[in-house]
């Protein structure tokens, strides 16, 4: 009964979020029929506003569990997102190896991660353009492909934005053992981020 009533509830917030985002946002969703429909996979994207996490998990047509931040408890919004969509909190201030074991067994059970693999917002111009591991290991330990987003325009009200879907990243050829090796790591986060740049890097103008 209890699921039932939150997938009641995650049903209605998808209508809400997605109608304000195509009013006020005018979002434009590209790139839907590259997300598989069946298997585990994570969601990685550009990170620019508040806003990126709820349009990702109300437009990418899987339910998925996002990671983020545990300050976000204290905003009433994103506390109520996080239950209804299992949320899973990370402890940034520390190594939080249970939100990272909650993650991996989502995905290992054919379920569905969204994260922001820069870490915090505009986290590549803060980071000198690299991106944190933690999406490369996930996806190495679990075998789920990767779908990079890209989130272009202006991210202001009544001007033209769109989402970006790229068609999966398939990692497993670098999954050769149980160890992975700081090099692989570095390798698969290199691939992932090129993906995510060159989605975010698309003009607005072209799509529109």
């Amino acid at each position: 009964m209890k699921e039932f009533f939150k997938r009641i509830g995650r049903a209605f917030i998808r209508t809400v979020i997605l109608v304000y985002c195509k009013i006020v946002y005018r979002i434009k969703i590209i790139g839907k029929e590259n997300i598989p429909k069946e298997g585990p996979l994570l969601f990685c994207g550009n990170h620019r506003t508040y806003l990126d996490p709820p349009l990702i998990v109300v437009t990418a047509g899987r339910h998925m569990r996002f990671l983020a931040k545990e300050e976000l408890r204290k905003n009433p919004l994103f506390a109520l997102l996080g239950v209804l969509f299992e949320g899973i909190y990370v402890k940034r201030d520390e190594k939080d190896i249970t939100a990272l074991k909650e993650a991996l067994k989502t995905l290992k059970s054919g379920g569905c991660i969204g994260l922001f693999p820069e870490g915090t917002r505009n986290g590549l111009e803060k980071n000198d353009g690299k991106i944190k591991n933690g999406a490369a290991y996930m996806a190495l330990k679990s075998n789920a492909k990767v779908v990079p987003i890209g989130i272009v325009g202006p991210s202001k009200p009544f001007t033209k934005n769109a989402i970006i879907y790229g068609k999966p990243i398939d990692l497993s050829e670098y999954a050769s053992s149980k160890k992975i090796e700081k090099e692989t790591e570095d390798k698969v986060s290199e691939i992932i981020k090129n993906e995510i740049v060159k989605l975010s890097n698309t003009e607005i103008k072209k799509l529109t």
